[in-house]
């Protein structure tokens, strides 16, 4: 794939940018981690050459000055919430992430349960943490929140929070997803060390929208369409005009609570240092693109596919129609379609031709290769090895796992596990495959190139299983299909 973002120089820079900060204010600054630190696959999707933990390795850069203080809302316990990419329950992924910035060096043993009003689960995580040696600390519903700041900043309102003591010159606020509440536990944090005469400051991370990219460049309309239903809009900064004369992207969000937390920091510092939601930022992405063609064209397939998510969720569930409509709007306003990918006409012509659901992929050289449904494999598993063999060089009608290989599974599968659906998943696919390979050299041939298809994309004539669709995710894969079932019944696995 065609790279259009140096990942290396962006480490460099943002590093360089957040010492800086650091420095404005004396040495100790919070920052307002937004986005996804480890799995950022949407901001490799649309800056090509961007790697989804640039973010953790930038930070790992400051691993000496830097420790973590992970927020997580209540509520958010108390109904185990999920987050939507990969699945699991945000109190679990608070877990996780600390696993993750020990593993890269950093001090990260703090949580903040935000919005505590006695859940009782909230209580029982807090008490499970502790037990691990994890500190816990709880913040409180403040009334009026955002705007009385009178009572928030006042010993009745981030007074009432504890206190996450901390050592490093670099806090770094993150969390499991949005409205976990990371902007008040700065805050709030500010406002207590303020009373300790600690000079301290804040500054926000947020990757998208990219502030130095026009309002309509396919990047940050793929932003927009990601976050189609949070109701996030693009829009131009109109603090950053007024005080700069600067036509700078920022959203909508930011720009509302703005004058907000410029009230806040102002009756917690006595003068806010900020004059807009921009100046609060510093993301340097928009400096290390390399090649905005490339760049717009990936943001462009991004758009398609949201619209095609979104649609296949609708679909599962009744819920997103709004979202939906939303980026359709989006896709005009870019100028795309749903046939943006070749990979569509290639996939519905060959289930024209077979009568059957089928699949198509485009590949690193641009060429299509597709995929049937046939007795033994579903459409996922045959598009699979056709792509392998394409990359691997291996001939078309060379069969690379043979049909004595496949036929004791799917016999498994009916005979003993009672699967209605005989055909094998891509993920017995690679298991038939693997096998082989220990006596065919094609077969390990092909397993060698799998890494290759990494970043392609793959479209499919009907909903995929869960099964095909999360293998395809682990290989790289951009998944997209028709919103519609094989089956016509009620309930779908």
């Amino acid at each position: 794939m065609r790279a259009g973002f140096d990942n290396d120089r962006y480490i460099t820079m943002q590093a360089d940018r957040i010492r800086r900060r650091i420095g404005e204010f004396g040495g100790k600054l919070y920052l307002e981690f937004g986005g996804k630190l480890f799995d950022d696959y949407h901001a490799s999707r649309v800056l090509p050459g961007f790697a989804p933990d640039s973010k953790a390795r930038m930070l790992t850069e400051l691993a000496d000055d830097a420790e973590v203080l992970v927020a997580i809302n209540a509520q958010d316990i108390e109904t185990n919430k999920r987050r939507s990419d990969i699945g699991i329950r945000y109190a679990d992924d608070v877990l996780r992430l600390m696993d993750m910035f020990r593993g890269m060096g950093l001090l990260a043993n703090k949580v903040v349960i935000t919005r505590f009003s006695g859940q009782p689960h909230a209580e029982a995580y807090q008490h499970r943490l502790e037990a691990m040696g994890v500190e816990c600390y709880r913040h409180y519903p403040i009334d009026g929140y955002p705007a009385n700041t009178s009572l928030i900043v006042s010993d009745e309102g981030f007074g009432k929070n504890d206190f996450a003591p901390t050592t490093r010159p670099l806090v770094v606020v993150t969390a499991p997803g949005p409205g976990s509440g990371k902007l008040a536990t700065c805050l709030s944090q500010l406002y207590h060390e303020n009373k300790r005469g600690v000079e301290a400051g804040y500054a926000k991370f947020e990757t998208f929208p990219v502030w130095n990219l026009p309002l309509t460049h396919p990047v940050n309309i793929a932003y927009e369409a990601a976050t189609a239903d949070l109701d996030d809009r693009n829009i131009i900064d109109p603090f950053q005009l007024e005080a700069y004369g600067e036509v700078c992207m920022n959203y909508n969000r930011d720009v509302e609570t703005f004058p907000v937390v410029h009230a806040l920091l102002e009756r917690i510092q006595g003068t806010s240092p900020y004059q807009s939601p921009t100046d609060m930022g510093v993301n340097m992405v928009g400096n290390c693109i390399v090649n905005d063609k490339v760049c717009q064209e990936a943001a462009s397939h991004e758009i398609v596919r949201r619209h095609f998510w979104t649609a296949v969720e609708l679909e599962r569930t009744g819920q997103g129609a709004e979202a939906l409509a939303k980026i359709d709007l989006l896709m005009g306003k870019a100028g795309l379609t749903e046939d943006f990918s070749p990979a569509r006409a290639a996939a519905l012509e060959k289930e024209k031709a077979t009568g059957a659901p089928a699949a198509a992929m485009v590949l690193p050289d641009g060429s299509i290769v597709t995929g049937k449904t046939s007795d033994l494999l579903g459409a996922a598993s045959s598009l699979l090895l056709n792509a392998l063999k394409r990359v691997a060089g291996i001939d078309r009608k060379t069969y690379i796992v043979s049909n004595e290989a496949l036929e004791p599974i799917c016999r498994l599968k009916t005979d003993h596990l009672h699967s209605i659906n005989p055909r094998l998943h891509s993920d017995e696919t690679l298991i038939a495959l693997s096998i082989s390979s220990a006596v065919n050299p094609e077969a390990a041939r092909a397993i060698a190139a799998m890494e290759e298809l990494r970043g392609c994309d793959a479209y499919f004539t009907v909903i995929i299983s869960p099964t095909d669709e999360k293998l395809y995710r682990s290989l790289g894969i951009n998944v997209c299909c028709e919103p519609k079932y094989e089956r016509h019944t009620f309930y779908h696995r």
